[in-house]
C-alpha cells in the first residue's frame, strides 16, 4: 500500500507526566492532514482517540485515559501515513488519597461561563443550538422599538422573569421554518429527559445502599422492640439521637475549616477569572496615564474608544467605577490637550494635531475655533510687543544696532547726496563704496521697527490663514470624526463665523497700518488711536531715501499677502497705507529739494562762460534731476495701487511759479526802485529810460506767470462746474456738486499755497480765482435757462 506521506513522528508533549484524565499537548511531523485523517492515538497503551482534538499536522490535544503501564509511548496512526513512532514518552502518575482534612484542589468545570457584561448577559439561547450541534444563524432583526411597544413589560432575555416566548421567536428566529421550530422543541425535550434519566440513573444505582440502610434500621428497631426496657437516663432511642447529634455537629466541625477553604477557593478563582477576563478595563486608568507621560494620544483615544464601546452601558457596579475612573483621566486629557492648543507659539503641525486628538475625544465647544482666536490675538500681541520694545529702545538710544548702509556722496552726507545715488533699498542690502566707513550710517529705529513688524506678520499671518483653510473645508478632522458627524458641524460653523474671520484679518491689517502709521505718519491718526500706536520720538522726520525703503519694505509685505490668495477688500488697508507712504515721501523729497536749491545762492559764482550764463542754472537743474530720480520707485505704480504722478506736477510746479512770481514782484516794487535811487545818486543820465524798459519786461513776465499759475489752479475748479449741472439735470436744487463749500475748500488750499510763498499775491490770486468762477457760472447760467425742469432757471441763493 503506497501512501503519500511520511509516518507520523511525535517529538514533545506537555506536560510530560501526570494522572489519569490530564489534558495533554502532543507535538510532532506529520500529524495527519485532518481531523478525519487522524484514525488511532495511544499514550501508554491506552486509546486516547475519543478525546483527541487535531489542532494541525504538528499539534494534538487530548486526555490520558487510565492506562496499566506507569510509563509508555504516544502512537499515533494516520490514514495517510499509518502508524508513527515516538521520540518522547508519557509517564502516568497514580491518584494520591486524601484525607478529610487534607488540602486538595477543587476542579471546577468552567465551560458554562456566565459572562456578567451587561452587552453579553444573556446566556445560551435554547434554540440556538441546532439537533446536531450547530449555532443557528439570524438573518434578520426587528427594531428594537417596535418590539417594546408591541410587548410592554416583557423582555427576550429568556433568564428574565418576564420572558416572552413570542418577542424571544420574533428577535431571534423570524426567519426559521415551523418545521426547524419543532425539530428545536423535540431537541429540547430530549435534553429534558437526558437530565431526568440521569437523576433516576443515579437513584437506581445507589438502590442497594438505600436497601443496606433501611436493614440496619430495621435490625435497630427490632432490637429496640425485644430490649423493651426503659432506664432512668432516657430511651435507648434517644440516647442514639444523642449520639448521632453529636457525631453531626463533630462531623460539621472537622470539615468547616475544608469547606471554608473550598469557598475561599472558589472566590478567589471567581475573582483571578474576572481580573483576566477584564483586566483591559482595571488596568486601562493607570496606561492612559502611563501614555500621556509619553505623550501616546492615539493610544489613548484607541483605549478610550475601546472601553467606550464595551462599558459605556454597564449596569455592573464595580464596571462603572472603573469606567468613571476613565472618564476622569479622560476629561483631564481634554483639558490638558486644550491648554496645549492655545498655547502660543505653535507650529500649524501641533495645532491641527491637537485639533485632531480633541474631536476624536468628542471635547466639547469648537477646539479649532478656539485655536484660530487665541493665534488672533497672539498675533496682535506680538505687534504691540515689537512696537513697545522699540519705543522703549528708542528712549535710551538714538539709533538702533541694526546691518548698516552705505551711502555715497560727493560732499556730505545730505538728503541730495543720498538720494542722488540710492534708487532703491531692499531689506538686508547694503551699498559697499570706495570711501571711508565716515559715510556708514545706521537705520532708524522706526525703519528698524517697519521691517520687523512687517516680517513678523508675513511669518505668522499664512500659519493663521491656512488654519482657516482647513477649518472650512474640515480637513482638521479624522475619520471617526467624519462618520460621526462632527465635520459637517465644523463646516457648517466655519460658513457662519466667515464675517468673524473677516474680521480678525482686518484687524491685524488694521494695526499693522495704524503702527506704522504711529511710526512714520502720526499725523494721520487721530488723538486716540496715536496714544495707542504712537509714543515715538520725533526729533527729526526721515529722508526721502528711508521712506523709499519702508515703501519697498511694505510692498513685498503686500506682494507675500497677496500670494495667500487673501481677498482684496481685507487688504485695501495696505494699499492705502502704501499710497500715504509714497504722497508723504514725494513731499519730503521735494520739501529737502527745495531746501537744497535755496542754498544754490551760496553757491553762485556769478562766473559767466561762454554762453552767458553762471553755474546757478545747471546747479539748479541737476537738483531736479536727482530728486525726480530718487522718487523714480515711488511713482512706479504697482498692481492695484494708485497713480500719483499728478499730485507731483500740482504740489512741485506750481510752488516754482509762485517762488519765480514772488521774486518778479520783488523786483518790480523795491530792487529796481533801489536800484535807480543808487543810479541817480552817483548822477547817472538815462535812467528813466532803463528803468521803464526793464519794468515793462518784468511786469511782461510776471503777468505770463501770473496767468500761467491761474490757469493751472482755476481750471480744476471751473472745469467741475459744468459737469454738475448734467448731474442735476439742469436744476440748481439738485445740483449737488459742486457746493458752495467745495468750492470755498479749493480757493482756500490754493490761498494757502501763496500766503505761504508771499503775501502780497493772496488778494491778486483771490481775485482772479473768483473772477473765473464768476464768467464760468454767468455761462452756465445763460445756457441752462432753456433747459431747466420747470422752464426756468431756479438759481439757489446758497450757490
Amino acid at each position: 500500500m503506497s501512501r503519500s506521506r511520511q509516518p507520523p513522528l511525535v517529538t514533545g508533549i506537555s506536560p510530560n507526566e501526570g494522572i489519569s484524565w490530564t489534558k495533554v499537548t502532543i507535538r510532532g511531523e506529520n500529524l495527519g492532514t485532518g481531523p478525519t485523517d487522524l484514525i488511532g492515538l495511544t499514550i501508554c497503551g491506552h486509546n486516547c482517540l475519543l478525546t483527541a482534538e487535531w489542532m494541525s499536522a504538528s499539534k494534538i490535544v487530548c486526555r490520558v485515559g487510565q492506562a496499566k503501564n506507569d510509563k509508555g509511548d504516544i502512537i499515533v496512526t494516520t490514514k495517510s501515513g499509518g502508524r508513527g513512532t515516538s521520540t518522547v514518552s508519557f509517564k502516568l502518575l497514580k491518584p494520591e488519597k486524601i484525607g478529610i482534612l487534607d488540602q486538595s484542589a477543587v476542579w471546577v468545570d468552567e465551560m458554562n461561563y456566565y459572562d456578567t457584561r451587561t452587552d453579553r448577559n444573556k446566556g445560551i439561547p435554547p434554540l440556538s443550538l441546532r439537533p446536531n450541534g450547530t449555532w443557528a444563524v439570524v438573518l434578520c432583526r426587528f427594531p428594537q422599538k417596535d418590539l417594546e411597544a408591541l410587548f410592554p413589560g416583557m423582555s427576550a432575555d429568556f433568564t428574565s422573569e418576564n420572558f416572552s416566548a413570542a418577542w424571544y421567536l420574533i428577535e431571534n428566529h423570524s426567519t426559521t421554518s415551523f418545521d426547524q421550530l419543532k425539530m428545536a422543541v423535540m431537541n429540547l425535550k430530549k435534553q429534558a429527559n437526558k437530565k431526568n434519566e440521569g437523576s433516576l440513573a443515579y437513584v437506581k444505582g445507589g438502590l442497594s445502599t438505600f436497601f443496606e440502610a433501611q436493614d440496619a434500621l430495621s435490625a435497630i428497631h427490632q432490637k429496640l422492640e425485644a430490649d423493651g426496657t426503659e432506664k432512668v437516663e432516657g430511651s435507648m432511642t434517644q440516647k442514639l439521637e444523642n449520639v448521632l447529634n453529636r457525631a453531626s455537629n463533630t462531623a460539621d466541625t472537622l470539615f468547616q475549616e475544608v469547606l471554608g477553604r473550598k469557598d475561599k477557593a472558589d472566590s478567589t478563582r471567581n475573582a483571578l477569572n474576572v481580573l483576566q477576563r477584564f483586566k483591559f478595563l482595571f488596568n486601562l486608568p493607570l496606561n492612559i496615564e502611563r501614555n500621556i507621560q509619553k505623550g501616546d494620544y492615539d493610544v489613548v483615544i484607541n483605549d478610550y474608544e475601546k472601553a467606550k464601546s464595551l462599558f459605556g452601558k454597564t449596569e455592573v457596579q464595580v464596571f462603572k467605577k472603573y469606567y468613571a475612573e476613565v472618564e476622569t483621566r479622560i476629561e483631564a486629557l481634554r483639558e490638558l490637550l486644550l491648554n496645549k492648543l492655545l498655547e502660543t507659539p505653535s507650529t500649524l503641525h501641533d495645532q491641527k494635531r491637537y485639533i485632531r486628538y480633541l474631536s476624536d475625544l468628542h471635547a466639547s465647544g469648537d477646539p479649532a475655533w478656539q485655536c484660530i482666536g487665541a493665534q488672533h490675538k497672539w498675533i496682535l500681541q506680538l505687534m504691540h510687543n515689537c512696537k513697545e520694545s522699540y519705543v522703549k529702545d528708542q528712549k535710551g538710544n538714538s539709533l538702533l544696532h541694526s546691518p548698516m548702509l552705505d551711502l555715497d556722496s560727493d560732499v556730505r552726507p545730505s538728503p541730495l547726496g543720498h538720494l542722488s545715488q540710492t534708487a532703491s533699498l531692499k531689506r538686508g542690502s547694503s551699498f559697499h563704496s570706495g570711501h571711508d566707513d565716515t559715510w556708514r550710517y545706521k537705520a532708524p529705529q522706526q525703519v528698524a521697527f517697519v521691517e520687523k513688524l512687517t516680517k513678523l506678520v508675513v511669518i505668522q499671518l499664512p500659519n493663521f490663514w491656512k488654519l482657516w483653510i482647513s477649518y472650512v473645508n474640515g480637513s482638521l478632522f479624522s475619520e471617526t470624526a467624519e462618520k460621526s458627524g462632527q465635520m459637517e458641524r465644523s463646516k457648517k460653523n466655519a460658513r457662519q463665523r466667515q464675517n468673524d474671520f473677516k474680521k480678525m484679518i482686518q484687524e491685524v491689517m488694521q494695526s499693522l497700518a495704524k503702527l506704522i502709521r504711529g511710526a512714520l505718519l502720526p499725523f494721520s491718526l487721530r488723538e486716540g488711536e496715536l496714544r495707542q500706536y504712537g509714543g515715538w520720538e520725533m526729533k527729526s522726520e526721515l529722508s526721502g531715501q528711508w521712506l523709499t525703503h519702508v515703501i519697498q519694505t511694505v510692498r513685498l509685505s503686500y506682494e507675500s499677502l497677496t500670494a495667500l490668495e487673501i481677498p482684496n477688500d481685507m487688504l485695501h488697508i495696505i494699499q492705502d497705507l502704501i499710497l500715504d507712504l509714497r504722497v508723504h515721501c514725494i513731499m519730503v523729497t521735494l520739501q529737502h529739494t527745495a531746501e537744497d536749491v535755496k542754498r544754490l545762492a551760496e553757491k553762485e559764482d556769478w562766473v559767466v562762460d561762454n554762453e552767458g550764463l553762471t553755474s546757478l542754472p545747471s546747479q539748479f537743474e541737476q537738483c531736479i534731476v536727482h530728486s525726480l530720480q530718487s522718487l523714480k520707485s515711488v511713482l512706479d505704480c504697482k498692481p492695484g495701487e494708485a497713480s500719483v504722478s499728478l499730485v507731483t506736477y500740482f504740489i512741485f510746479f506750481p510752488c516754482i511759479l509762485l517762488i519765480v512770481l514772488s521774486n518778479c514782484c520783488y523786483l518790480e516794487h523795491h530792487t529796481f526802485i533801489n536800484i535807480a535811487e543808487h543810479f541817480e545818486k552817483h548822477s547817472f543820465q538815462g535812467v528813466e529810460k532803463i528803468t521803464q524798459i526793464s519794468m515793462e519786461s518784468l511786469k511782461e513776465l510776471a503777468q505770463r506767470l501770473f496767468e500761467i499759475y491761474i490757469e493751472l489752479k482755476a481750471d480744476p475748479i471751473v472745469g467741475s462746474l459744468e459737469p454738475g449741472i448734467y448731474a442735476g439735470y439742469f436744476d440748481w436744487k439738485d445740483c449737488l456738486i459742486p457746493t458752495g463749500k467745495y468750492l470755498c475748500n479749493s480757493c482756500v488750499i490754493i490761498l494757502t499755497e501763496v500766503f505761504t510763498i508771499s503775501k502780497e499775491l493772496v488778494p491778486r490770486v483771490l481775485s482772479r480765482l473768483v473772477e473765473s468762477v464768476a464768467e464760468e457760472l454767468s455761462r452756465l447760467m445763460q445756457c441752462v435757462s432753456s433747459f431747466s425742469k420747470n422752464g426756468a432757471l431756479q438759481v439757489d441763493k446758497d450757490s
